[in-house]
């Protein structure tokens, strides 16, 4: 009950002062502003015939400027499930031109925003290399380098870590590591290729590692990641998990809506490694209907899951939906 009521306290004071906190100069220190995601679901499993609907992600947070120099961004989800979470709890240090040191709760160089984050995802669920392979966030140091190889834009990134995920300060011996490479920007082509070394405990040490790649310009994109685990203990398996994910956005004008976003994706994860091929499969189809206002902006998308299951797989086995073919309804705002 105490944290139902921190959760709507913490809310309703975000919230209240997000319309000023949007408006602050940016240029006068200290600074900050609020941003936030709500995202609601149906969803409605076929192979089951069950329904539910869902508060997936309810997560508000504050970022800002202290002086030239240094800034710092915190982060709670409200409700992950019924679930009151910390996400974000760090401060950056930029000493020099393209160099930043972020310390604190934080991002792992792994996954890129697009696949993991609910308020850039072009699906209502996550693929399956962003959902089933470790934990997007961690207690520890990041360190940014972003320069131009020519005229091409290059980010050297690397990560120390506790390696026992969020909100748990372990004492470790063996702490966790990794790195990528970013070539090019957002808008146009760009690639990276990561690694990062998680040894969590005795019986769990996983090497992940893999690449991507992505074009987009005007209103198209196309996205593609390959990622491996390899488990350092017999304990665990290996898994390997790829994705291929396009999108058109279709600017309308029309009294509700801005644009259409209609989208599809092909994504599969594997363990067995056998000669049937991966164990699952999924085709996603989906049309978002958005539009996009100053401070608001909002989507409503309805997605629909075929999965092609060749081997069973113990990640699914939490109840029979979670590799059921789906219609899922989803309501999403940010700000």
């Amino acid at each position: 009950m105490k944290t139902k009521l921190l959760s709507l306290f913490i809310f309703g004071f975000l919230f209240t002062v997000s319309m000023s906190a949007q408006e602050t100069d940016t240029d006068s220190y200290p600074n900050f502003t609020v941003d936030g995601t709500l995202k609601n679901k149906f969803e409605y499993a076929t192979g089951t015939d069950v329904s539910r609907f869902t508060v997936r992600n309810s997560r508000i947070g504050i970022k800002g400027n202290i002086n030239t120099f240094s800034s710092y961004r915190a982060q709670v989800e409200l409700s992950d499930e019924g679930k009151f979470k910390v996400l974000d709890l760090s401060g950056t240090i930029s000493p020099v031109e393209g160099l930043s040191f972020t310390m604190g709760q934080t991002s792992i160089p792994l996954f890129n925003n697009y696949i993991v984050s609910p308020s850039e995802m072009m699906f209502a669920n996550r693929a399956f290399l962003g959902k089933y392979f470790i934990s997007t966030r961690d207690l520890g140091i990041n360190a940014k380098y972003k320069f131009n190889i020519g005229t091409v834009p290059a980010n050297l990134e690397f990560g120390l870590y506790n390696g026992n995920a969020i909100n748990d300060p372990v004492w470790k011996k063996n702490m966790s590591m990794g790195g990528r490479v970013i070539l090019g920007n957002m808008d146009g082509l760009r690639f990276s290729a990561k690694i990062y070394d998680y040894p969590n405990n005795d019986s769990t040490h996983f090497v992940f590692y893999g690449a991507d790649l992505r074009y987009e310009i005007n209103n198209f994109k196309v996205e593609t990641e390959i990622m491996k685990s390899d488990s350092r203990t017999e304990l665990n398996n290996d898994m390997l998990s790829y994705y291929f994910q396009s999108a058109y956005r279709v600017p309308v004008k029309s009294k509700f809506f801005d644009y259409f976003l209609p989208a599809a994706r092909w994504d599969a994860i594997d363990e067995r490694f056998d000669e049937k091929g991966f164990d699952t499969n999924r085709l996603t189809v989906g049309l978002g209907l958005g539009f996009n206002e100053e401070k608001f902006s909002s989507i409503i998308r309805l997605d629909y899951e075929w999965y092609f299951i060749n081997n069973s797989m113990s990640i699914f086995d939490k109840n029979d939906q979670m590799d059921s073919d789906k219609l899922t309804l989803e309501l999403l705002f940010t700000f």
